[in-house]
């Protein structure tokens, strides 16, 4: 197969602020995706930058007493070095306010001017009297004109996804003085974007596989701004401003979102430089531009250059413009279009939206003193899907998923037959591999071998899901594998075996199957969990750097002394940075100016039940008398999904539940749980545990065919049971 060539693009961190959790949701989804690339023996480089110019900036560094250049040089160090403690790796991290990009945005404004699609026009916008400056979007709040909603930004409102003019807000103020904004009058450049209605209908509305959007934001381009005439883009701000000065329309500058999309290809242009390559052979011309190339005699891409792929990684907060304004200036230019723009959603906390007024903003740094950044990493892939849904960020299930999946499962499985090998002093030899299951081998290690055989067919499905960025879907198969794994090796008792001289030979066949079993593991987590896949690499003397890898058994090689890799998550370690992070005095009294980010997040919300470690609960419910094992596997305990759920009339205590077990398997249960969940309608589409082969019981109210599971001591405190993520109606539970 020839090797795909990729360009990798993700949002620019605006240089006003730190990394938040809420940003880390983009960089680390877009750094698996180019690790996964990259393992399949594709030419991928992840080019990035911050974004520098605007009002905020010039702000913060007024009110700090120094210059913008000195706090987006201190910004930059910030931000690189909390992306590398999160494994972040980009071919190049450059910056908007480099001579690069000047450069370039000078030959795009000149491609707009010759395609006529500049105007001038006065405009009235609002100007804070106090900080003595014109307001951008983000710096005016006010309640939505549209929807009605209050606390919304001046360019976009976070309920309905509608967009206007900071003018337009109701009752608008300053989020840098808190002062009643003026209206004030300055000329500015707008782009006649309605011009290429016809070209960006075309280009978003493929409907294909080979579209460049996802379905979803397709549909919302359609329907809210495709479906009319649309609105000219206001792409230049007068002094004071922060950025590059418009040279043909002196005291004007370029809009940040002018020069920020522009910033890829500066970016891109020092990394060619540095590397010895042409820019044209990543970002080629597609023969629409207005002028002459900015990059005079390379600008022609040759014949036999490699296709390129161009992959932008964004949120949804910014479709607009990646889908709308980009690849329009892309088009009037002359660019190579993007190949696929892969959107997002946000990270919410317990299914709400995060908010730094109430506390719950965890920097990367913070989290970086406390937790191991593979564990924000894995949790963040199990979530992620291809569509464009939030990602809740949940303490409970973090800690239960890092320490299950991770630990108990993954890591577990190596150590737990590495040290045999070491400790029976045989790691130099090792069993063979039959591929037929015909070797010389017992009867038990070949069904080992089998294990080790479906896992590498699975490799297509795992690689289909991380090419499609559906990572939730690649870590359930994944684990699905260790689950395989471990059950063999539960099975085949190696700690029992190493207590019998005699059996040597077969410990080491059956831990010589579990290493690599754990080895295809460790390659298809790669992409997530790269310092793993290093240790893993480093514990078989056999680096991880091809997808392939997994295809083929090793055999033969030193299995060195087993070193820590991954150890559990305790909920102290948690509760510690959500401390750290509760907002000071000191914060909360900052200038709104000082932090960016529309995704601010953090676990502060939901904590209380990760430390709530007392003996309360039990003391009051003691434990119950011993059962046996026979006792306890009589009960059939199901994954069901609740299709209805309603009161029942003249019943105090219960709600009327209808299970689905999977297929076409109902079961009605009363479950008297009406006073912990007084809006039942919420509990419609939940997963729960259900007791499938409870006698059906004969009630007042009609036939109670099972029994949902649930903790608490009654009344509203009632909880019920879910499982993990990936569980599906009718697994068993075990």
């Amino acid at each position: 197969m020839t090797a795909r060539q990729i360009l990798v693009t993700a949002a620019l961190p605006y240089a006003n602020g730190p990394i938040h959790l809420g940003h880390l949701v983009e960089y680390i989804q877009t750094d698996i995706w180019v690790r996964f690339q990259k393992l399949r023996g594709n030419n991928c480089i992840f080019i990035c930058a911050d974004d520098t110019h605007g009002t905020a900036i010039m702000i913060r560094a007024r009110q700090e007493g120094r210059s913008e250049e000195a706090l987006i040089a201190d910004m930059r160090e910030q931000h690189l070095r909390d992306f590398t403690g999160f494994h972040i790796d980009f071919a190049n991290y450059g910056s908007t306010h480099s001579s690069e990009n000047r450069r370039l945005c000078g030959e795009f404004w000149k491609s707009l001017r010759a395609a006529d699609m500049v105007r001038e026009r006065e405009v009235t916008q609002l100007y804070d009297p106090a900080a003595k400056t014109f307001l951008a979007d983000r710096f005016v709040k006010g309640t939505c004109p549209k929807c009605k909603s209050p606390n919304q930004y001046g360019d976009t409102c976070d309920n309905c996804g509608s967009t206007y003019s900071p003018s337009d807000l109701i009752d608008p103020v300053s989020t840098l003085s808190g002062a009643k904004p003026e209206l004030r009058s300055a000329p500015h450049l707008f782009i006649e974007l309605e011009k290429l209605h016809a070209f960006l209908s075309q280009w978003s509305q493929t409907g294909d596989e080979h579209s460049p959007l996802q379905s979803e934001v397709a549909n919302y381009l359609k329907g809210h701004f495709l479906n009319e005439p649309l609105h000219d883009w206001d792409i230049s701000r007068p002094v004071p401003y922060f950025g590059f000065e418009i040279a043909d329309s002196p005291g004007n500058y370029w809009y940040v979102w002018f020069d920020a999309p522009i910033g890829y290809m500066a970016s891109l242009t020092e990394w060619c430089q540095k590397n010895g390559q042409k820019f044209e052979t990543w970002w080629p011309r597609n023969g629409n531009s207005q002028i002459g190339s900015p990059f005079s005699r390379d600008a022609q891409r040759s014949d036999d250059a490699p296709a390129s792929e161009i992959h932008h990684f964004i949120g949804k907060d910014i479709t607009y413009f990646h889908t709308l304004f980009w690849p329009g200036m892309l088009q009037i230019a002359g660019f190579q279009l993007p190949t696929k723009v892969h959107i997002h959603g946000f990270l919410t906390v317990g299914g709400e939206k995060m908010s730094k007024s109430k506390g719950t903003f965890i920097q990367a740094s913070t989290y970086l003193k406390h937790l191991n950044p593979a564990y924000l990493r894995y949790y963040y892939a199990s979530k992620l899907s291809s569509r464009v849904d939030d990602l809740d960020l949940n303490p409970d299930e973090f800690v239960m998923k890092v320490n299950s999946d991770l630990v108990g499962k993954v890591v577990n499985l190596a150590s737990r037959t590495a040290r045999f090998v070491e400790e029976t002093g045989l790691s130099n030899n090792y069993v063979p591999y039959s591929e037929k299951d015909s070797g010389p081998e017992s009867l038990e290690v070949r069904t080992g071998w089998s294990y080790f055989n479906s896992a590498r067919d699975y490799g297509d499905i795992i690689a289909d899901a991380y090419e499609r960025c559906d990572f939730g879907s690649a870590m359930r198969e994944t684990m699905f594998l260790a689950d395989q794994a471990n059950v063999f090796v539960d099975k085949k008792a190696p700690w029992a075996l190493r207590k019998d001289p005699v059996r040597a030979k077969e410990l080491q066949d059956i831990c010589t199957v579990a290493l690599n079993l754990f080895r295809q593991l460790a390659i298809y987590l790669a992409p997530v969990l790269p310092e793993l896949a290093k240790q893993a690499g480093e514990l078989l003397n056999d680096p991880i750097t091809h997808w392939d890898q997994a295809k083929t058994p090793l055999v033969g090689t030193r299995v060195n002394k087993f070193k820590p890799m991954l150890t559990r998550v305790e909920p102290a370690q948690v509760q510690a940075m959500i401390e750290e992070s509760k907002p000071t005095e000191s914060t909360t009294s900052a200038s709104p100016g000082v932090a960016a980010g529309a995704n601010p997040s953090s676990l502060a919300a939901q904590t209380s039940s990760v430390s709530n470690n007392g003996p309360e609960a039990l003391a009051a419910e003691p434990l119950a008398a011993e059962c046996t094992i026979d006792d306890f596997t009589k009960i059939d305990l199901r994954v069901a999904r609740i299709l209805t759920a309603e009161e029942v009339p003249d019943a105090r205590k219960l709600l009327k539940l209808t299970l689905s077990l999977g297929g076409d398997v109902r079961k009605t249960v009363f479950a008297g749980i009406k006073k912990a969940y007084p809006q039942p309608e919420k509990l419609v589409g939940r997963l729960v545990i259900c007791v499938a082969n409870l006698q059906p019981r004969q009630m007042k109210f009609g036939l109670s065919e099972g029994m949902v599971t649930a903790a608490g001591g009654g009344g509203d405190e009632v909880f019920l049971l879910s499982p993990d993520s990936g569980a599906k109606p009718g697994h068993r539970v075990h």
